[in-house]
């Protein structure tokens, strides 16, 4: 298990775009991956989970996985989370 601390700075913080944006890239690996925002823990790979929590800029969140590529899926949902996606 990979787990990594990160403070959200895309601008829009994890709706609509950059979500879908977050999910796909998820989708990428063959690793578990989970975002967890205060005590709520959901499903990088899933949409509506990732929305549900309502990530803002700012917000401070913690990566998971868990798999053969479990430290580069973490290191690449992290820099998605630095920038927005347009």
């Amino acid at each position: 298990m990979f787990n990594k601390e990160v403070v959200v700075r895309c601008e829009s913080g994890l709706h609509n775009k950059q979500a879908t944006y977050f999910v796909q890239k998820a989708n990428e690996f063959e690793s578990s991956i989970w975002l967890e925002s205060g005590s709520r823990k959901m499903n990088a790979k899933s949409l509506l989970g990732i929305m549900s929590l309502g990530v803002v800029t700012g917000s401070t969140v913690t990566l998971s996985a868990a798999g053969p590529d479990a430290e580069a899926a973490v290191n690449a949902l992290d820099a998605l989370l630095q920038r927005d996606v347009y």
